[in-house]
């Protein structure tokens, strides 16, 4: 999908054709749609398919008309039934007049600039709207940090609850995107530093604001590294808990087992194949219900013992 968006007095207006000052947003585009706008920007096709591959790591490139900029953006998913980010791929192509943005799937980093007032955006300052572009990818990373780390506060909340397998799962899909974060951040750290070596050519406003990309992308690294060790500490307390309920459990079915084990011992040794006169009470009036109450006697001492010890 082709969309052309255009900043006027900071507002961002769709517009149908390109011109100087357009800013082009592929989204999923097929072949015909990326030889389309190859061909009119002057793009090698290669570097404007790059984000769209998964694999492709954040990188600048800078060619005789253009530079490619390839970054790593928060993206929704579903893993184990359960929602989740990911992060994928974000092209940035800034030409001499235009800037062209590729990704795989629709972002909210992009989507939240349509048709919206944006005070600092402006097509036509092709870096000017690259930085903050990567200001505004950090700052989505720190949000997202910000939910998952609610979830975190949800879980431990209710950590006494928790016994099933699908917590876990759901802690572990948290520590996942933890990770994919930290990695994909590391990567637009990268970028930004390589981006400093040009802006000494920029206007003063443009490496300020490249230098709050730079802050807020190590502060979001700062958030994902101490969230994953939260996290990773949060487990290890759930595994324990769950390891504390299971020798609990084995204490108490132990217990069970030797006091059932009494009526066990008492009746096996009258079903020996003996003399009636050697075996107590059995010559004496109602001797099996004798026998069944000192039966139920022992196990009751037993109980009341083993619960003292608090093994029951």
């Amino acid at each position: 999908m082709i969309q052309l968006f255009r900043s006027y007095w900071r507002e961002m207006r769709q517009v149908e054709e390109i011109v100087p000052g357009t800013w082009v947003e592929l989204t999923n585009p097929t072949a015909e749609e990326v030889a389309s706008i190859a061909t009119t920007l002057g793009i090698d096709q290669d570097d404007v398919l790059a984000a769209i591959d998964p694999e492709e790591k954040a990188r600048v490139q800078t060619e005789d008309d253009y530079t490619l900029i390839v970054v790593d953006v928060p993206a929704r998913e579903v893993r184990h039934h359960e929602q989740a980010y990911n992060t994928i791929p974000l092209g940035v192509i800034v030409t001499n007049d235009n800037v062209l943005t590729v990704c795989s799937e629709e972002t909210s980093v992009l989507s939240s600039l349509h048709q919206a007032r944006i005070r600092d955006f402006s097509t036509e300052e092709q870096m000017s709207f690259v930085y903050r572009l990567m200001l505004r990818i950090a700052i989505r990373y720190q949000q997202v940090l910000a939910g998952i780390d609610r979830q975190r506060m949800d879980f431990e909340e209710r950590i006494e609850e928790v016994g099933e397998e699908s917590d876990l799962i759901r802690l572990h899909e948290l520590e996942s995107t933890l990770v994919y974060f930290s990695t994909s951040l590391r990567g637009n750290a990268n970028v930004l530093n390589r981006l400093t070596r040009y802006a000494h050519l920029q206007q003063e406003e443009w490496r300020d604001v490249l230098d709050d990309a730079i802050v807020e992308n190590q502060q979001a690294i700062e958030m994902a590294q101490i969230y994953r060790e939260i996290i990773d500490g949060t487990r290890q307390l759930v595994e324990s808990l769950m390891d504390s309920r299971l020798n609990s459990v084995m204490e108490r079915l132990t217990s069970i087992t030797i006091i059932l084990s009494i009526p066990t011992v008492i009746s096996g040794a009258y079903g020996m194949n003996v003399e009636g006169e050697w075996m107590p009470f059995s010559a004496v009036p109602h001797g099996f219900t004798l026998i069944n109450l000192i039966t139920a006697f022992v196990c009751l001492i037993f109980a009341l013992i083993l619960r003292k010890r608090k093994l029951l």
